[in-house]
Protein backbone atom coordinates (compact mmCIF):
# COMPACT_ATOMS: atom_id res chain seq x y z
CA UNK A 1 0.00 0.00 0.00
CA UNK A 2 1.83 3.45 -0.97
CA UNK A 3 0.85 6.15 1.99
CA UNK A 4 -0.01 9.35 0.34
CA UNK A 5 0.39 11.50 3.43
CA UNK A 6 4.27 10.51 3.33
CA UNK A 7 4.62 11.43 -0.22
CA UNK A 8 3.62 14.85 0.56
CA UNK A 9 6.98 15.58 2.39
CA UNK A 10 8.87 14.86 -0.78
CA UNK A 11 7.33 18.77 -1.75
CA UNK A 12 9.76 21.44 -0.32
CA UNK A 13 7.05 24.22 -1.66
CA UNK A 14 4.33 22.40 0.02
CA UNK A 15 6.14 23.21 3.43
CA UNK A 16 6.11 27.57 2.53
CA UNK A 17 3.69 29.68 3.73
CA UNK A 18 1.20 32.06 1.90
CA UNK A 19 0.11 35.20 3.64
CA UNK A 20 0.55 33.51 6.26
CA UNK A 21 -1.02 30.20 6.13
CA UNK A 22 0.01 26.74 5.01
CA UNK A 23 0.46 26.51 1.57
CA UNK A 24 -2.43 24.35 -0.12
CA UNK A 25 -2.19 23.73 -3.59
CA UNK A 26 -4.81 22.58 -6.13
CA UNK A 27 -3.84 24.48 -9.47
CA UNK A 28 -2.26 20.85 -10.52
CA UNK A 29 -3.75 21.24 -13.91
CA UNK A 30 -1.85 24.17 -14.75
CA UNK A 31 1.26 22.92 -13.27
CA UNK A 32 2.60 20.85 -10.57
CA UNK A 33 4.73 20.92 -7.60
CA UNK A 34 8.37 19.01 -7.52
CA UNK A 35 9.61 16.29 -5.68
CA UNK A 36 13.00 17.16 -4.27
CA UNK A 37 14.40 14.50 -6.52
CA UNK A 38 13.78 16.37 -9.39
CA UNK A 39 15.02 19.80 -8.17
CA UNK A 40 18.10 17.68 -6.70
CA UNK A 41 18.95 16.63 -10.65
CA UNK A 42 18.94 19.84 -11.76
CA UNK A 43 21.32 21.06 -9.73
CA UNK A 44 23.41 17.95 -10.20
CA UNK A 45 23.36 18.31 -14.08
CA UNK A 46 24.95 22.29 -13.89
CA UNK A 47 27.34 21.30 -10.86
CA UNK A 48 28.50 17.73 -12.10
CA UNK A 49 28.01 17.61 -16.32
CA UNK A 50 27.03 20.39 -17.95
CA UNK A 51 28.29 20.07 -21.47
CA UNK A 52 26.35 20.02 -24.33
CA UNK A 53 24.71 17.23 -25.52
CA UNK A 54 25.63 15.55 -28.48
CA UNK A 55 28.93 17.50 -29.76
CA UNK A 56 31.51 17.41 -27.39
CA UNK A 57 34.10 14.01 -27.80
CA UNK A 58 34.73 14.43 -24.00
CA UNK A 59 33.32 13.29 -21.00
CA UNK A 60 31.22 16.17 -19.99
CA UNK A 61 29.43 15.86 -22.88
CA UNK A 62 29.30 11.79 -22.87
CA UNK A 63 27.69 12.27 -19.74
CA UNK A 64 25.32 14.64 -20.47
CA UNK A 65 24.11 13.22 -24.20
CA UNK A 66 23.88 9.78 -22.00
CA UNK A 67 21.56 10.98 -19.49
CA UNK A 68 19.89 12.66 -21.92
CA UNK A 69 19.18 10.20 -24.31
CA UNK A 70 18.27 7.90 -21.00
CA UNK A 71 15.28 10.08 -20.65
CA UNK A 72 14.27 9.30 -24.21
CA UNK A 73 14.42 5.81 -23.17
CA UNK A 74 12.27 5.97 -20.23
CA UNK A 75 9.59 7.59 -22.13
CA UNK A 76 9.56 5.07 -24.71
CA UNK A 77 8.67 2.63 -21.73
CA UNK A 78 6.35 4.89 -19.86
CA UNK A 79 4.52 5.28 -22.80
CA UNK A 80 4.92 1.53 -24.47
CA UNK A 81 6.25 3.23 -27.95
CA UNK A 82 8.06 0.90 -30.07
CA UNK A 83 11.35 3.16 -30.26
CA UNK A 84 13.62 6.10 -29.45
CA UNK A 85 12.65 7.28 -32.68
CA UNK A 86 9.10 7.93 -32.11
CA UNK A 87 9.87 10.50 -29.11
CA UNK A 88 10.84 14.24 -29.90
CA UNK A 89 11.55 16.51 -27.60
CA UNK A 90 10.35 20.12 -27.47
CA UNK A 91 9.38 23.15 -25.21
CA UNK A 92 5.47 21.70 -23.98
CA UNK A 93 2.70 20.10 -25.75
CA UNK A 94 2.02 23.09 -27.05
CA UNK A 95 4.69 23.24 -29.07
CA UNK A 96 4.45 19.29 -30.13
CA UNK A 97 1.02 20.02 -31.18
CA UNK A 98 2.53 23.22 -33.24
CA UNK A 99 5.33 20.87 -34.36
CA UNK A 100 2.51 18.44 -36.29
CA UNK A 101 0.31 21.44 -37.43
CA UNK A 102 3.52 22.90 -39.23
CA UNK A 103 5.55 19.96 -40.35
CA UNK A 104 2.33 17.17 -41.14
CA UNK A 105 -1.00 19.19 -41.35
CA UNK A 106 0.03 22.24 -43.55
CA UNK A 107 1.55 19.87 -46.05
CA UNK A 108 -1.16 17.77 -46.36
CA UNK A 109 -4.07 19.71 -45.84
CA UNK A 110 -6.07 21.19 -49.34
CA UNK A 111 -9.13 23.74 -49.38
CA UNK A 112 -11.83 22.08 -48.54
CA UNK A 113 -10.46 19.39 -46.41
CA UNK A 114 -11.43 18.85 -42.66
CA UNK A 115 -10.31 18.46 -39.21
CA UNK A 116 -12.17 17.25 -36.45
CA UNK A 117 -11.69 18.66 -33.04
CA UNK A 118 -13.91 18.75 -29.64
CA UNK A 119 -15.52 21.51 -28.11
CA UNK A 120 -13.45 20.23 -24.84
CA UNK A 121 -10.23 21.80 -26.71
CA UNK A 122 -7.78 23.32 -24.86
CA UNK A 123 -6.45 26.32 -26.96
CA UNK A 124 -3.47 24.33 -27.49
CA UNK A 125 -4.90 21.74 -29.76
CA UNK A 126 -7.33 24.37 -31.27
CA UNK A 127 -5.71 27.55 -32.21
CA UNK A 128 -3.11 25.99 -34.35
CA UNK A 129 -5.88 23.75 -36.00
CA UNK A 130 -7.89 27.18 -36.88
CA UNK A 131 -4.40 28.78 -38.17
CA UNK A 132 -3.92 25.11 -40.61
CA UNK A 133 -7.64 25.85 -41.73
CA UNK A 134 -6.98 29.77 -42.85
CA UNK A 135 -3.36 28.89 -44.10
CA UNK A 136 -5.40 25.93 -46.26
CA UNK A 137 -8.58 26.95 -46.51
CA UNK A 138 -9.71 23.47 -44.28
CA UNK A 139 -12.95 23.25 -41.81
CA UNK A 140 -13.10 22.67 -38.67
CA UNK A 141 -15.78 20.39 -37.08
CA UNK A 142 -16.56 20.78 -33.95
CA UNK A 143 -17.67 17.40 -31.51
CA UNK A 144 -20.30 18.68 -29.35
CA UNK A 145 -20.73 17.44 -25.83
CA UNK A 146 -24.27 15.63 -24.51
CA UNK A 147 -25.71 17.16 -21.63
CA UNK A 148 -24.54 13.92 -19.54
CA UNK A 149 -21.44 15.86 -20.59
CA UNK A 150 -19.42 13.29 -22.91
CA UNK A 151 -18.77 13.69 -25.91
CA UNK A 152 -21.42 12.93 -28.55
CA UNK A 153 -20.25 10.16 -30.35
CA UNK A 154 -22.51 9.44 -32.91
CA UNK A 155 -22.06 13.01 -34.03
CA UNK A 156 -18.40 11.93 -34.19
CA UNK A 157 -18.84 8.84 -36.03
CA UNK A 158 -21.11 10.78 -38.86
CA UNK A 159 -18.99 13.60 -38.91
CA UNK A 160 -16.16 11.36 -41.42
CA UNK A 161 -15.81 12.20 -45.28
CA UNK A 162 -14.00 11.49 -47.88
CA UNK A 163 -12.06 15.20 -46.88
CA UNK A 164 -11.81 14.65 -43.04
CA UNK A 165 -7.67 14.24 -42.69
CA UNK A 166 -7.05 14.46 -39.03
CA UNK A 167 -9.01 14.19 -35.71
CA UNK A 168 -7.37 16.37 -32.62
CA UNK A 169 -9.02 15.56 -29.34
CA UNK A 170 -8.38 16.09 -25.70
CA UNK A 171 -7.09 12.76 -23.53
CA UNK A 172 -8.78 14.79 -20.26
CA UNK A 173 -10.59 17.92 -19.94
CA UNK A 174 -8.40 20.70 -18.21
CA UNK A 175 -12.10 22.39 -17.50
CA UNK A 176 -14.12 19.47 -16.50
CA UNK A 177 -12.16 16.71 -16.17
CA UNK A 178 -13.40 14.60 -18.43
CA UNK A 179 -11.42 11.55 -19.91
CA UNK A 180 -12.55 10.67 -23.31
CA UNK A 181 -13.01 7.33 -24.80
CA UNK A 182 -9.71 7.87 -26.78
CA UNK A 183 -9.71 3.75 -28.41
CA UNK A 184 -13.05 4.32 -29.28
CA UNK A 185 -12.13 7.13 -31.00
CA UNK A 186 -9.09 6.40 -32.72
CA UNK A 187 -10.52 3.29 -33.83
CA UNK A 188 -13.41 5.03 -35.96
CA UNK A 189 -11.05 7.63 -37.29
CA UNK A 190 -8.47 4.69 -38.76
CA UNK A 191 -12.00 2.92 -39.48
CA UNK A 192 -12.19 5.72 -42.27
CA UNK A 193 -8.39 6.36 -42.15
CA UNK A 194 -7.96 9.06 -40.60
CA UNK A 195 -4.95 10.12 -38.12
CA UNK A 196 -5.43 11.12 -34.77
CA UNK A 197 -3.54 13.41 -32.37
CA UNK A 198 -4.24 13.13 -29.09
CA UNK A 199 -3.17 15.96 -26.50
CA UNK A 200 -2.37 14.37 -23.37
CA UNK A 201 -1.55 17.32 -21.09
CA UNK A 202 -4.12 16.19 -18.79
CA UNK A 203 -3.48 12.64 -18.63
CA UNK A 204 -0.28 12.16 -18.85
CA UNK A 205 1.20 11.44 -15.11
CA UNK A 206 -2.28 10.72 -13.96
CA UNK A 207 -3.31 7.44 -15.75
CA UNK A 208 -1.42 4.59 -17.59
CA UNK A 209 -0.93 5.77 -21.60
CA UNK A 210 -0.15 2.89 -23.90
CA UNK A 211 0.20 4.29 -27.25
CA UNK A 212 0.67 0.82 -28.60
CA UNK A 213 -2.81 -0.35 -27.49
CA UNK A 214 -4.59 3.07 -28.32
CA UNK A 215 -3.04 2.64 -31.53
CA UNK A 216 -2.27 6.56 -31.51
CA UNK A 217 -0.69 8.45 -34.42
CA UNK A 218 0.23 11.47 -32.48
CA UNK A 219 0.00 12.07 -28.88
CA UNK A 220 1.55 15.31 -27.04
CA UNK A 221 2.16 15.72 -23.65
CA UNK A 222 4.25 18.09 -20.63
CA UNK A 223 6.69 17.45 -18.26
CA UNK A 224 5.53 19.88 -16.15
CA UNK A 225 2.46 18.69 -15.57
CA UNK A 226 3.48 15.30 -14.08
CA UNK A 227 6.38 16.59 -11.58
CA UNK A 228 8.99 17.55 -13.88
CA UNK A 229 10.35 20.55 -15.01
CA UNK A 230 9.00 23.07 -16.92
CA UNK A 231 10.21 24.24 -20.69
CA UNK A 232 10.40 19.85 -21.93
CA UNK A 233 7.41 18.62 -23.82
CA UNK A 234 7.28 15.53 -25.80
CA UNK A 235 5.50 14.41 -29.09
CA UNK A 236 5.01 10.84 -29.87
CA UNK A 237 4.06 10.20 -33.39
CA UNK A 238 4.23 6.89 -35.33
CA UNK A 239 7.86 6.23 -36.66
CA UNK A 240 6.49 5.77 -40.46
CA UNK A 241 4.80 9.30 -40.21
CA UNK A 242 7.64 11.22 -38.85
CA UNK A 243 9.42 10.00 -41.55
CA UNK A 244 7.09 11.80 -43.66
CA UNK A 245 7.51 15.01 -41.60
CA UNK A 246 9.41 17.72 -42.80
CA UNK A 247 11.09 19.76 -40.54
CA UNK A 248 10.17 23.59 -39.63
CA UNK A 249 13.02 24.59 -37.25
CA UNK A 250 16.64 24.64 -38.93
CA UNK A 251 19.96 25.03 -37.27
CA UNK A 252 22.60 22.92 -35.15
CA UNK A 253 22.60 19.29 -34.34
CA UNK A 254 19.31 18.69 -36.61
CA UNK A 255 21.36 17.82 -40.15
CA UNK A 256 24.01 15.31 -41.26
CA UNK A 257 25.76 17.46 -43.81
CA UNK A 258 25.71 21.00 -44.89
CA UNK A 259 27.59 22.20 -47.78
CA UNK A 260 27.29 26.25 -49.25
CA UNK A 261 23.75 24.99 -51.14
CA UNK A 262 22.11 21.87 -49.73
CA UNK A 263 21.77 20.15 -46.33
CA UNK A 264 21.03 16.65 -45.32
CA UNK A 265 18.64 16.05 -42.03
CA UNK A 266 19.81 14.08 -39.30
CA UNK A 267 17.91 10.88 -38.41
CA UNK A 268 15.09 10.48 -36.03
CA UNK A 269 14.17 11.92 -34.21
CA UNK A 270 16.60 14.49 -34.37
CA UNK A 271 15.57 15.97 -37.19
CA UNK A 272 13.26 17.81 -35.04
CA UNK A 273 15.24 18.94 -32.21
CA UNK A 274 17.31 22.01 -33.55
CA UNK A 275 19.60 23.97 -31.20
CA UNK A 276 20.65 23.16 -28.28
CA UNK A 277 17.88 21.90 -26.27
CA UNK A 278 16.93 22.19 -22.39
CA UNK A 279 19.31 19.09 -21.20
CA UNK A 280 19.42 19.65 -17.95
CA UNK A 281 15.38 19.87 -17.56
CA UNK A 282 15.26 16.80 -19.82
CA UNK A 283 17.39 14.87 -17.60
CA UNK A 284 15.58 15.87 -14.72
CA UNK A 285 12.46 14.73 -16.01
CA UNK A 286 13.96 11.30 -16.04
CA UNK A 287 13.66 11.70 -12.31
CA UNK A 288 9.55 12.71 -12.20
CA UNK A 289 8.98 9.22 -14.44
CA UNK A 290 11.32 7.48 -11.78
CA UNK A 291 8.55 8.95 -8.94
CA UNK A 292 5.66 8.44 -10.87
CA UNK A 293 6.59 4.79 -11.62
CA UNK A 294 7.44 3.93 -8.00
CA UNK A 295 4.28 4.91 -6.54
CA UNK A 296 2.23 3.67 -9.49
CA UNK A 297 0.03 4.96 -12.19
CA UNK A 298 -2.70 3.26 -11.03
CA UNK A 299 -2.72 3.56 -7.37
CA UNK A 300 -2.27 7.50 -8.90
CA UNK A 301 -5.87 7.14 -10.32
CA UNK A 302 -7.36 5.46 -7.95
CA UNK A 303 -5.96 7.77 -4.91
CA UNK A 304 -7.09 10.85 -7.38
CA UNK A 305 -10.77 9.51 -8.16
CA UNK A 306 -11.20 8.69 -4.46
CA UNK A 307 -10.35 12.52 -3.83
CA UNK A 308 -12.53 13.99 -6.08
CA UNK A 309 -15.30 11.90 -4.75
CA UNK A 310 -14.36 12.99 -1.21
CA UNK A 311 -14.96 16.57 -2.98
CA UNK A 312 -17.80 16.56 -4.83
CA UNK A 313 -19.68 15.22 -2.18
CA UNK A 314 -18.48 18.09 0.69
CA UNK A 315 -19.14 21.37 -2.59
CA UNK A 316 -22.39 19.54 -3.34
CA UNK A 317 -23.45 20.28 0.63
CA UNK A 318 -22.94 23.81 -0.13
CA UNK A 319 -26.02 25.39 -1.32
CA UNK A 320 -24.00 28.60 -2.80
CA UNK A 321 -21.94 26.51 -5.61
CA UNK A 322 -22.95 25.73 -8.88
CA UNK A 323 -20.86 22.63 -9.83
CA UNK A 324 -19.81 22.10 -13.63
CA UNK A 325 -19.55 17.92 -13.14
CA UNK A 326 -21.03 15.77 -15.77
CA UNK A 327 -24.22 14.05 -14.41
CA UNK A 328 -21.70 10.55 -15.83
CA UNK A 329 -18.77 11.77 -13.39
CA UNK A 330 -17.21 8.31 -13.79
CA UNK A 331 -15.71 9.57 -16.54
CA UNK A 332 -14.16 12.13 -14.54
CA UNK A 333 -10.62 12.81 -12.91
CA UNK A 334 -9.21 14.68 -10.62
CA UNK A 335 -10.72 18.30 -11.55
CA UNK A 336 -13.77 20.15 -10.62
CA UNK A 337 -14.91 23.87 -11.70
CA UNK A 338 -17.14 25.58 -10.11
CA UNK A 339 -18.58 29.40 -9.54
CA UNK A 340 -19.66 30.90 -6.16
CA UNK A 341 -22.99 32.40 -7.17
CA UNK A 342 -22.82 36.13 -7.34
CA UNK A 343 -19.36 36.32 -6.70
CA UNK A 344 -16.76 36.13 -9.80
CA UNK A 345 -14.38 33.17 -10.25
CA UNK A 346 -11.31 36.07 -10.33
CA UNK A 347 -12.57 37.16 -6.56
CA UNK A 348 -13.28 33.70 -5.20
CA UNK A 349 -9.63 32.61 -6.23
CA UNK A 350 -8.38 35.80 -4.34
CA UNK A 351 -10.29 35.82 -1.24
CA UNK A 352 -8.64 32.04 -1.27
CA UNK A 353 -5.49 33.10 -1.56
CA UNK A 354 -5.53 35.01 1.61
CA UNK A 355 -6.22 31.69 3.00
CA UNK A 356 -2.84 30.28 1.12
CA UNK A 357 -5.44 28.36 -1.30
CA UNK A 358 -4.28 28.03 -4.76
CA UNK A 359 -7.08 27.32 -7.25
CA UNK A 360 -7.52 28.67 -11.76
CA UNK A 361 -9.94 31.15 -12.27
CA UNK A 362 -11.60 32.35 -15.66
CA UNK A 363 -11.82 30.97 -18.99
CA UNK A 364 -8.78 28.31 -18.23
CA UNK A 365 -7.77 28.23 -21.78
CA UNK A 366 -10.44 26.90 -23.05
CA UNK A 367 -13.23 29.79 -24.11
CA UNK A 368 -15.52 27.49 -26.32
CA UNK A 369 -16.36 25.34 -23.73
CA UNK A 370 -16.68 27.63 -21.14
CA UNK A 371 -18.79 30.43 -23.11
CA UNK A 372 -20.54 28.06 -25.37
CA UNK A 373 -21.22 24.56 -23.37
CA UNK A 374 -21.10 25.72 -19.76
CA UNK A 375 -22.52 29.82 -20.90
CA UNK A 376 -20.28 31.49 -18.36
CA UNK A 377 -17.84 34.12 -18.61
CA UNK A 378 -15.46 32.79 -16.05
CA UNK A 379 -15.12 29.55 -13.48
CA UNK A 380 -13.17 28.39 -10.66
CA UNK A 381 -11.27 25.17 -10.95
CA UNK A 382 -9.83 22.89 -8.17
CA UNK A 383 -7.32 20.39 -9.85
CA UNK A 384 -5.59 17.15 -7.23
CA UNK A 385 -2.30 15.31 -7.66
CA UNK A 386 -0.70 13.09 -5.86
CA UNK A 387 0.11 15.43 -2.59
CA UNK A 388 -3.19 16.51 -1.74
CA UNK A 389 -5.61 14.66 0.18
CA UNK A 390 -8.85 15.33 2.45
CA UNK A 391 -7.43 18.18 4.64
CA UNK A 392 -6.96 20.29 1.60
CA UNK A 393 -10.15 20.17 0.62
CA UNK A 394 -11.96 20.45 4.21
CA UNK A 395 -9.47 23.84 3.62
CA UNK A 396 -11.02 25.04 0.79
CA UNK A 397 -14.62 24.33 2.23
CA UNK A 398 -14.02 26.76 5.00
CA UNK A 399 -11.96 28.83 2.43
CA UNK A 400 -14.96 28.78 0.37
CA UNK A 401 -17.57 29.53 3.74
CA UNK A 402 -15.61 33.20 3.89
CA UNK A 403 -15.76 33.78 0.92
CA UNK A 404 -19.66 33.14 0.65
CA UNK A 405 -19.60 35.30 4.25
CA UNK A 406 -17.95 38.42 2.93
CA UNK A 407 -20.72 38.70 -0.11
CA UNK A 408 -23.70 38.31 2.01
Amino acid sequence: MINFKNIKKEFPILKTKVNGKDLVYLDNAATTQKPKSVINKITEVYENYNANVHRGIYSLSEKSTEMYENTRENIVKFINAKSIKEIVFTRNCTESINLVANSWAKNLCMPGDEIIVSILEHHSNLVPWQEVSKVKGAKLIYVPLLKSGELDMDFFINSFSDRTKLVCVTGMSNVLGIKTDLKRIIKSAHQNNVKVLVDAAQLAGHSIIDVQDLDADFLAFSSHKMLGPTGVGVLYAKEEILEEMYPYIFGGDMIRSVDKENSVYADLPTRFEAGTPNFADIIAFDEALKFLNDIGLENIEKYERNLFLYAKSKLEKMKNLELYIPENHEICGGIISFNVLGVHAHDVASILDQEGICIRAGMLCAQPLVKDFLKENAVARISFYLYNDEEDVEKLVTGLEKVTRIFE
